[in-house]
């Protein structure tokens, strides 16, 4: 397979470093049976396109190594790459817009080569990862699958690459994080290889608390504080729940979610028609909705109907992967929106900014189409979790209590309603871990939406909050 690399440089903390840039394609081998059953060698059935970086004349112990993945699932590793951790990121302002065509990308000054060597992995079927010539295209479009396609990628890699020996790292954003919990165990059980951290951004770890579903009451009240926050920052709530500081208001609206919310929801049509006004009263308060919207839909409020509703007035929509975002649909009566603002606000600049990178980072040449994000989601299969919600919560607990040495960070945004922070929250509440194991798990929560780190002031936390992370044990005590 082709192998594209070149090296560069870059100026982090004032220092020049050197590094190694290279993408190529690594085949994903499985054995052959003939008719008859019997074992006829290997053939491949697909190849898996990453990107890395690595820093050059560096002696000593060996760095850490950083493999990035991102969700979807259907996204390629552009996000993180061009967002956060590599050497050039996608110019946006400090609010985290991107500006218009032809955009721009600059040096990343946050980027975390500096702290580890760089590997991001598109999965198959997003950016210019594809079966081979005669497979099925779908065939890796599945939750056991694409583990088993990463957790060989990554074990082939260390061995290529000679980095048995290095600290080992694993990112995943959203779905990447889903990806990131299981993928902890398996690669633990199934090719013996231990990571040091794991960090999870924007937690996707039980899909039951994003499902709005007859009879799962659990997305409406974890969703609740996200509402809550998307509306305090629109300025659409009472003068006195404005004037609290953010982190203030979500802190009574939680409490409010857990306890009286909750046991609303809870009793359905058994709920006295006095408390259902005081509930619904209190919902349209913290939402910024009316109260006869929040009574026609029994106190439930879907994400979609939230995004339609709260600017309604104004003839704007709220984002899912970022509130702060707004958009403009062309009925201002529907009930589900056109499409997410705050992803269409990134889609073009991401793009431009991936096929600049790939020709003059590593010297691809090549005109296949990179897939930002396919619609995979819309046909992957769940296997054993078909027919009931998928939950990678007790595989990231059998991983940290099976590895006394595994860290686990996770970020959570605010203005997130792909994955609220409540959501991630939840999650972690019910792994069940052990007395001593908790104060492995580090969380930490950000004023801004699902890609925090477009943000900048969330951006400079996050980078001082990885370094730390990726530090030796040692120096980071």
């Amino acid at each position: 397979m082709p192998v594209f690399e070149r090296e560069h440089s870059i100026t982090l903390n004032g220092q020049p470093l050197r590094y190694r840039a290279r993408a190529g394609w690594h085949e994903i081998r499985e054995p052959k049976q003939g008719k008859d059953g019997e074992h006829e060698g290997e053939q491949v059935r697909a190849k898996l396109f990453a990107m890395s970086y690595t820093r050059l004349d560096v002696d000593g112990a060996p760095r850490p190594l950083l493999f990035v993945v991102n969700g979807g699932p259907g996204s390629s590793s552009v996000w993180l790459h061009l967002g956060l951790a590599g050497p050039q990121r996608v110019a946006v302002d400090d609010f985290g817009r991107t500006g218009g065509p032809p955009y721009g990308l600059e040096a990343n000054d946050a980027c975390l080569l500096a702290e580890a060597d760089l590997v991001f992995i598109d999965p198959i079927g997003t950016g210019l990862s594809t079966m081979h010539e005669g497979q099925k295209t779908t065939e890796f479009h599945s939750y056991q699958r694409d583990l088993d396609s990463l957790a060989e990628f990554i074990r082939a890699y260390l061995t290529r690459e000679d980095r048995w020996g290095s600290p080992k790292y694993l990112m995943g954003e959203s779905y990447g994080s889903t990806r990131g919990a299981a993928l902890a165990r398996q690669l633990q059980e199934q090719h013996q290889i231990f990571l040091n951290g794991v960090v999870l951004i924007s937690l996707a770890l039980d899909f039951q608390l994003f499902s709005f579903d007859p009879v799962n009451d659990l997305p409406y009240t974890l969703y609740l504080p996200t509402y809550a926050a998307t509306a305090w920052f629109h300025q659409r709530l009472s003068p006195a729940l404005q004037a609290l500081p953010l982190r203030t208001l979500l802190d009574e609206v939680e409490a409010f979610a857990l306890g009286t919310y909750a046991s609303a929801l809870l009793q359905g049509d058994r709920l006295p028609a006095g408390q259902f006004d005081g509930i619904a009263q209190q919902v349209a308060a913290y939402t910024g909705l009316g109260v006869d919207d929040v009574k026609r839909s029994r106190l439930r409020i879907k994400d979609e109907r939230f995004f339609k509703a709260l600017l309604r007035d104004q003839g704007l929509t709220t984002a899912r992967l970022d509130s702060r975002f707004v958009g403009w649909d062309a009925d201002d009566a529907g009930e589900t929106t056109e499409d997410d603002a705050s992803y269409t606000a990134m889609a073009g600049a991401f793009k431009a900014g991936i096929q600049q990178v790939l020709a003059q980072q590593f010297g691809w040449s090549g005109e296949a189409p990179y897939h930002l994000l396919a619609p995979l989601y819309k046909t992957w299969r769940f296997n054993d979790h078909e027919n009931k919600y998928l939950s990678t919560g007790p595989l990231l607990r059998d991983a940290l209590h099976r590895d006394p040495h595994l860290r686990v960070y996770v970020a959570s945004g605010y203005y997130d309603l792909a994955t609220p922070h409540a959501a991630g929250d939840h999650s972690l509440a019910h792994l069940g871990l052990r007395p001593g194991v908790r104060e492995r798990l580090q969380v930490r929560y950000f004023e801004a939406g699902h890609m925090m780190y477009l943000h900048a002031p969330s951006r400079q936390q996050m980078i001082e909050d990885l370094r730390r992370f990726l530090a030796p044990v040692e120096a980071s005590l």
